[in-house]
């Protein structure tokens, strides 16, 4: 089985795509296997960038033989030319919290009529194999912002992201139909059809 070291030291993150990954080649380990994630700048443009550079920084710390995998993702609104897009956890600023980090999206698409509030949650993945080659994959989930923010699951702009074909946002629909629609899972899919 192949060891794949994800770029987090997050052991909920870690079992969340060892769940996506199912019953794939793939045995799933955090960083702290590693000693833990190094610190990264990320100071790429896009979100395939920031994961790649993850990847790359977590190299220097993996056992030979294994796998890298890093991601990034945010949301992207089209009224806002794709903001907050690689800044989505910071859009308030560098310590803003989530409930923060909605009200300044609301505020600012408090002029947008509802027909124009689209937008798309996207998610990069970055795999390196244990040759040093470089794999990217891409998810997304379209849908709407919402005028207000509505339930108590899920996190970050949850609570105002309607998935199309749905009338409630992720934080109402709950953990099991947004794991369904992610944008996560959408890029690991892609992952799992890749021969590699």
């Amino acid at each position: 089985m192949k060891q794949l070291i994800l770029a987090s030291g997050n052991a909920h993150k870690a079992e969340e795509f060892a769940q996506l990954l199912g019953t794939s080649d793939f045995q799933v380990h955090s960083a702290a296997i590693c000693g833990g994630m190094p610190p990264v700048e990320e100071t790429g443009q896009t979100f395939a960038a920031n994961a790649q550079l993850k990847a790359g920084a977590l190299r220097a710390a993996a056992p030979p033989g294994a796998w890298l995998l890093a991601d990034d993702s945010g949301l992207e609104v089209d009224a806002l030319d794709g903001a907050p897009g690689i800044y989505s956890a910071r859009y308030a600023g560098p310590q803003a919290t989530d409930a923060a980090n909605v009200a300044k999206l609301l505020v600012a698409l408090s002029e947008v009529p509802t027909v124009r509030r689209t937008a798309r949650f996207r998610c990069a993945l970055c795999l390196i194999d244990p040759e040093g080659r470089i794999h990217h994959f891409d998810g997304t989930c379209e849908g709407r912002i919402s005028h207000r923010p509505t339930g108590s699951s899920g996190f970050g702009y949850d609570p105002v992201f309607i998935p199309d074909g749905y009338d409630q946002c992720f934080a109402e629909l709950g953990e099991v139909v947004k794991a369904q629609l992610s944008h996560r899972a959408r890029a690991v899919a892609a992952l799992r059809r890749t021969e590699l």
